[in-house]
């Protein structure tokens, strides 16, 4: 079992101050700001005004630690703000001012600074930074004690107003499963939100700076206090948050570029996205780009085989492209419709490529799309923005999607044959399943679909925790107006045997409560060949 080492800190009051590097809300508080108030209080807590001694040990084995895991209460911006009047720092006029027998007072260089607050929700409102401790560290048990000491010292984090009560303990994973608030976790990928943590050096840089503070006023005269710069920056998400795709859009233009060149979205949808995947790998593109043909079929083609080897999947960033249906509003009462694909976009999933994304999507614009084998294009391409009404349907935030393109099921969704006891050949049928037998297979049966699907949120990046709580419903029938019946899509020979399905899904946390998610999103087996598209039911 693993074990984990926690330091929890309680605010008394349901209010956070602290900011960023650039005044921003920081919530939750910086693993670095911890560690800052963990030496403070260590100082106090032994008398040390100089510099810490006793928990010194144990402080350098925690910054060797990295960056932990927080699970931190929820928090919004406060609704009303108060004003303070802060002194500027020009206390050496006033002082010369009373040099000189004038009365000068501070009071009145006082600036007007703007304070709103983070508002933690919930009572009892905490932070818990979690270390994952490796069983061949031998150090947690000699060190512990010293941390827990110091952290039930803590008296503050963030602005002196944010008091807090604090404490450290060692638990097991069961333990911190069970601890209520949202997860932060470390993440490699550069568009999530970076926090400062502490690095091996960081206590020896902050005793630095507090002896140059110290002897700051030296006979010739003040010496600047150098800067703190012993630490580092380290991406964290939420665990309900989507993964990060960056993506390009185009337009579908005639040869003659005058107008839309629409496709059927039923029939041509893969189509669609083969003749994007051709016009991306050709040599020229390549060229252009400079990249290997090891790069174009790992990158583009989604295939990372030697010559001669079967098909071996690419999990890393790769590119999808993505056929865009558009939804118009139609009738007298302005229903929203699926109509043809006039739109596409290009798509990296599976991490982050977006400097290699918007590359090839500048060598793209104006490209031509050819059918297999043939030579003469039958649409060009046109980069369009990214605040397109059409792509923000696919792009924009929202806490309810539906299908535009089926699902192709990442799996069987019958391995047991129960289908052929629900629905058995006349000449089989000895004698008709009851009504409790029906029921209970097609219970089974559901159960298994609603396990594909969930794992098809997974594969596509998103967290355990989104995939967990998602409400999801399905039908071979479509959620949207105009869309065909599941079945009628083409589709890849190689997923014959996989079902497909048009697919309704609200993103939910553990409370039960709608999460916006924003888009695209593309699940399933064919996400790769233009199908498993949703669309947004409701912008934000």
């Amino acid at each position: 079992m693993s074990t984990l080492f926690c330091i929890t800190v309680r605010f008394l009051q349901p209010t956070y101050h602290g900011r960023g590097d650039q005044g921003e809300p920081e919530w939750p508080p910086s693993p670095l700001r911890l560690f800052q108030s963990l030496v403070a209080a260590a100082a106090a807590r032994w008398n040390e005004r100089q510099r810490v001694e006793t928990a010194a040990p144990a402080l350098h084995w925690l910054e060797r630690l990295g960056a932990p895991g927080i699970i931190a209460a929820a928090a919004v911006p406060a609704r009303a703000k108060y004003r303070l009047y802060v002194p500027k720092n020009i206390g050496d006029k006033v002082a010369g001012s009373w040099s000189r027998g004038g009365i000068a007072s501070i009071a009145d260089y006082r600036t007007e600074k703007d304070v709103r607050p983070m508002h933690l929700v919930g009572d009892g409102a905490a932070v818990h930074y979690i270390w994952q401790i490796s069983d061949s560290d031998r150090e947690l048990d000699k060190h512990s004690e010293c941390l827990r000491t110091a952290a039930r010292s803590i008296t503050h984090l963030g602005w002196g107003v944010d008091m807090v009560a604090a404490d450290a303990s060692v638990i097991s994973q069961a333990d911190s499963n069970r601890l209520p608030g949202e997860r932060w976790l470390p993440t490699d990928d550069t568009s999530a939100t970076g926090y400062r943590v502490p690095r091996e050096g960081t206590l020896n840089s902050l005793d630095a700076k507090h002896q140059a503070f110290l002897n700051r006023i030296v006979p010739e005269g003040f010496l600047p206090v150098p800067p703190f710069s012993a630490f580092t920056v380290h991406g964290y998400r939420r665990t309900t948050d989507p993964p990060h795709c960056s993506f390009a859009a185009f337009s579908l233009l005639k040869p003659d570029a005058y107008g839309f060149r629409p496709f059927d979205t039923a029939r041509h949808a893969i189509t669609v996205a083969a003749m994007l995947r051709h016009s991306a790998s050709t040599e020229d593109i390549a060229g252009a780009l400079g990249w290997s043909r090891e790069k174009v079929a790992r990158f583009i083609l989604g295939h990372r085989e030697s010559s001669g080897q079967s098909h071996v999947p690419v999990y890393g960033p790769r590119v999808a492209f993505v056929p865009l249906p558009s939804i118009e509003p139609r009738g007298a009462g302005r229903s929203r419709v699926v109509a043809s694909i006039r739109r596409a976009l290009i798509v990296v999933v599976g991490g982050q490529a977006s400097h290699d994304l918007h590359q090839l999507a500048r060598l793209l614009s104006g490209a031509s799309l050819l059918r297999e084998g043939g030579t003469d294009p039958v649409a060009l391409l046109s980069r369009i923005g990214d605040s397109d009404g059409m792509v923000l349907r696919y792009t924009c935030s929202a806490a309810a999607w539906a299908t535009v393109t089926p699902v192709i099921l990442p799996g069987y969704d019958d391995p047991r044959k129960l289908r052929k006891r629900l629905f058995p050949k006349p000449e089989r049928a000895s004698r008709p399943l009851d009504g409790g037998a029906q029921k209970s297979l097609l219970a089974k049966l559901d159960r298994r679909i609603d396990f594909l699907l969930r794992k098809a949120i997974r594969q596509a990046g998103y967290s355990e925790e989104i995939a967990r709580y998602a409400d999801i419903e399905w039908r071979p029938v479509s959620f949207w107006p105009g869309a065909e019946h599941a079945t009628r899509y083409l589709f890849p020979d190689k997923m014959r045997r996989f079902r497909r399905l048009h697919v309704r899904i609200t993103w939910r946390d553990a409370t039960g409560s709608p999460i916006a998610i924003n888009g695209p999103i593309i699940l399933g087996g064919g996400r790769f060949h233009g199908l498993g598209l949703f669309a947004a039911m409701h912008q934000q």
